[in-house]
């Protein structure tokens, strides 16, 4: 390896950090984040790195580097853009056999910043050994992904409970074999949402007796997995079962941890759909095998996702569970068209509704939709959708309201049609358009035309 990687406690240590620009700026966010005690050498130091070492404990001098300023101090950092400048500091301090990170020159440092992930107490880095800072960078936004602040609250947990389990089970392989099952059992999860009294009963229990398992009810967001949330990503990975339905896109499942288990619980044209019951058992009976289960839903799951009853089953039947929210369909469908759901303008207020038709009919309360001053969303509508236009135009709404349909939004293969309530039936007619689908109708649609120019 280039470079071995070591973590110092700076905590109250003094440091010297050589140059007062917006490098040495920077470096000194870092020192100080790790809680050293900084001395600052420079002509000129500027405001912003003044207003940064508020606190009495630094040391500012308004000078050139003197290689006296290597006195009592741990570690030496040179941020300067004069060569020389940074070759006095790293030789001085290599004859002292000072720790010295030049900026910029590895040939001139002893040892290198990686890239840092901060989760305290959990810290992760990573490096390319100043060959690459982009890949670097790419690396570090990778593992920030993975490593969300629940690991913080997790570590927390762990490190005030280690010297009682170093007392309870002094064998540290047992000790080992404990901390294990805890992190496979519902106490990880609790544990990381700060729930530490509902955790504390599953660490110390024996491996055989963790075999519940419990239930991550996701949302999966509208079909771009760039759009999943980063708690999203991580339960995914976790999962060992993966229940999912027709409205997750296929690239939102190439996320989940390759091994799982899927099966399939939706409906996909005039197949035999599965029913809510058979997906409320199926929840329990794997968890109770020791399963981590994963629903994954589209949008949000409680949106129209049918999350709520779900829950309440799982609560019924003592299953622990997440519930971890996404991007409704309307949201990230509207957006990814360029089109605002409200405005200032246009619109004031949203709503959301399901225009599934039910014996061929949409049954809604569609005077409430007569404000010309509100956005309308229809979930699952385009089988419904002369009934909606005909009941809105019925109702009051104006036959030339703007409309939208929006199918397979924010997907590579994302189709638009755009008219108004008269025309807006024959429009589709004329397309093929794939499921799902969405339906926007207000005055924001008229947006669309300018707004969907600058949307990626």
């Amino acid at each position: 390896m280039d470079y071995f990687p070591l973590y110092f406690d700076l905590r109250g240590q003094p440091c010297l950090l050589v140059g007062g620009g917006e490098i040495a700026y920077r470096k000194a966010e870092l020192l100080l984040r790790a809680g050293a005690e900084l001395k600052v050498v420079a002509p000129v130091i500027s405001s912003r790195l003044r207003s940064l070492l508020v606190s009495h404990t630094h040391e500012i001098i308004e000078r050139a580097f003197e290689p006296h300023d290597l006195e009592n101090v741990i570690l030496v950092v040179s941020a300067t853009d004069v060569r020389e400048v940074n070759e006095q500091v790293s030789i001085a301090a290599k004859a002292r056999q000072l720790p010295v990170n030049v900026v910029d020159s590895p040939d001139l440092c002893s040892f290198i910043f990686p890239a840092v992930i901060d989760r305290s107490p959990v810290i992760a880095a990573v490096s390319t050994g100043g060959r690459s800072p982009v890949l670097t960078r790419w690396l570090r936004e990778l593992l920030e992904s993975l490593i969300g602040d629940g690991y913080a609250v997790l570590g927390r947990f762990l490190g005030e409970r280690r010297n009682d389990m170093k007392q309870t089970w002094p064998d540290v392989q047992e000790r080992r074999r404990i901390t294990e099952a805890f992190m496979q059992s519902p106490g990880f999860g609790l544990a990381m949402q700060g729930d530490y009294q509902a955790a504390e009963k599953y660490l110390g229990q024996h491996p055989d007796d963790l075999m519940q398992g419990e239930v991550y009810v996701v949302g999966a967001g509208p079909g771009d997995p760039d759009l999943l949330t980063l708690k999203a990503l991580q339960l995914m990975q976790r999962a060992d079962v993966v229940l999912y339905d027709s409205l997750v896109s296929d690239a939102v499942l190439d996320r989940v941890r390759r091994d799982a288990r899927r099966e399939y619980v939706g409906k996909r044209g005039g197949d035999t759909s599965t029913s809510q019951t058979s997906i409320n058992d199926l929840l329990v009976q794997y968890a109770r095998q020791g399963e981590r289960v994963l629903r994954l839903k589209g949008g949000d799951p409680f949106v129209f996702g049918r999350g709520g009853e779900e829950i309440e089953t799982l609560v019924d039947e003592g299953i622990p569970f997440q519930v971890v929210p996404g991007i409704t369909a309307a949201t990230g469908c509207a957006a990814y068209a360029g089109i605002p759901l409200t405005h200032r303008d246009y619109s004031q207020s949203v709503r959301f509704v399901t225009g599934h038709p039910k014996d061929g009919e949409v049954r809604l309360e569609w005077q409430e939709f007569a404000h010309a001053n509100q956005t309308i969303v229809f979930y699952m509508g385009l089988g419904g959708l002369e009934r909606i236009t005909c009941n809105l135009i019925e109702h009051g709404r104006a036959p030339q309201t703007p409309v939208a349909i929006i199918a397979k939004g924010t997907l590579p293969e994302q189709q638009i049609v755009v008219g108004n309530l008269e025309d807006i039936v024959s429009k589709v007619r004329a397309k093929q358009l794939a499921r799902p689908t969405l339906i926007i109708v207000g005055e924001v649609v008229s947006l669309y035309d300018r707004l969907s120019r600058q949307s990626t």
